[in-house]
């Protein structure tokens, strides 16, 4: 009995102290692939929800969506790009108390596929690790402002192109802002 009382007034305790959020943030990102001589560009759109202390500690899942505006993975000739790219991460967050801004570092992993049009394939999946760094700069009690910028290894499933598999690999790096409502 002593147990359960302790298990659950550690875990009001933790309540207290933590608060879920819900954030949005744009911007850009620059892909850069190693296996080929090719690269990507464009915007990408985040929905964040997380739950910790802004002060310390969270976990955040987020979604992900860009519009491709590069043709990379499609050898179809009527496609002038790739599709859209959906993505799904989980990342852990360290967050530093100073009194006018708050920096964060997030490192976490992820996945999701991206829309193509080749003859075996329509949507290709990857998988992503990631590393984040920036700062919050509290508005108010329930919200803040989010800058950051993010460094992304993606590693992309096989093209199947008849005679053989072939894999890419890419980094990508990403500058955003964001706003985050804490509750």
């Amino acid at each position: 009995m002593k147990k359960i009382i302790l298990f659950f007034s550690l875990l009001s305790s933790l309540y207290a102290e933590s608060t879920f959020y819900v954030g949005v943030n744009y911007g850009a990102f620059d892909e850069e692939f190693s296996e080929l001589d090719a690269s990507s560009s464009t915007s990408i759109a985040t929905l964040q929800f997380g739950y910790g202390d802004i002060k310390a500690y969270a976990v955040e899942f987020s979604l992900d969506y860009s519009k491709n505006r590069s043709k990379i993975f499609s050898s179809a000739s009527s496609t002038p790009f790739d599709g859209d790219k959906y993505g799904f991460n989980v990342s852990l967050l360290k967050a530093f108390d100073f009194d006018y801004a708050l920096p964060f570092i997030k490192i976490g992993f992820g996945t999701g596929y991206l829309e193509i049009d080749r003859t075996l394939q329509d949507s290709l999946s990857y998988g992503s690790f990631q590393l984040s760094v920036g700062s919050y700069i509290p508005l108010n009690n329930s919200f803040d402002i989010e800058l950051g910028y993010e460094i992304k290894h993606i590693s992309y499933e096989a093209i199947d192109t008849i005679t053989t598999n072939t894999s890419y690999n890419s980094v990508q790096n990403r500058a955003y802002l964001g706003i985050n409502y804490r509750y």
